[in-house]
């Protein structure tokens, strides 16, 4: 017997009721196997390793844009400190020269009227019969130089004291109190310290007898009242 459809669409509707329902069974037969607890663990701890490595990957991302960041930063406070260390450099190296310039200077200064002030003490204190043959100085001549700044914990040579200069006296007398008096008026005097009788002997000038002698002194620096007082003497 021949049958007739004479109804469109009847047959897809069928086809589409057996695919849904083909469909159906699937879920189920999936909602049945996900009542298995193994299973169950397996997809959470795939979830939470995945979550973690998301995590961690976007922490890495920003800790490394970070790290750039202050590289960048450090490099560019890098080159400035080096200009600014430059010039630091140069400064100090500016600085030692004229602090070198002024030691010399002021060595040069200080020396201008040594010299004059020991000749003159000299010979106001010489007593009679009694004749100088040299004075002549024995220290070596200061050299200025190591200067140092004093944030380093150098000294500056500008304010250290050169030490004092030495200077030896040769001559005669033909009283050995007069020798005795010379000496002791030196060492009186405000520009000449530890006067030492270095030696004395016993000669013939001119058929006479007399005492040929050696004395080592320093000098040292008077207050400015001795030094005024020297200077009105000498006008």
């Amino acid at each position: 017997m021949i049958e007739i459809n004479l109804l469109p669409g009847a047959g897809r509707k069928a086809r589409g009721r057996g695919t849904s329902a083909g469909f159906g069974a699937t879920l189920s037969g999936v909602a049945a196997k996900v009542k298995d607890p193994h299973l169950i663990f397996a997809v959470v701890t795939v979830g939470v390793c995945v979550a973690l490595v998301a995590a961690l990957q976007l922490r890495q991302t920003a800790l490394s844009s970070r790290l750039e960041d202050e590289a960048s930063i450090a490099s560019q406070d890098s080159m400035r400190y080096a200009a600014v260390l430059k010039e630091k450099r140069s400064a100090e190296s500016r600085r030692d020269s004229v602090l070198k310039q002024l030691g010399i200077i002021k060595a040069i200064d200080n020396n201008r009227f040594v010299w004059p002030h020991l000749m003159d003490e000299v010979s106001r204190v010489m007593p009679p019969y009694t004749w100088l043959t040299t004075i002549a100085q024995s220290s070596p001549m200061p050299v200025p130089g190591g200067v140092g700044a004093d944030s380093s914990g150098k000294k500056d040579s500008l304010n250290v004291a050169p030490p004092p200069m030495k200077f030896k006296v040769n001559g005669i007398t033909v009283d050995i109190q007069a020798l005795t008096r010379f000496m002791k008026d030196l060492e009186a005097s405000a520009f000449v310290q530890n006067v030492v009788l270095d030696k004395s002997s016993l000669a013939v000038v001119d058929g006479k007898e007399v005492t040929e002698f050696q004395l080592s002194a320093e000098y040292q620096n008077p207050d400015s009242s001795a030094i005024r007082l020297s200077r009105s003497r000498c006008r």
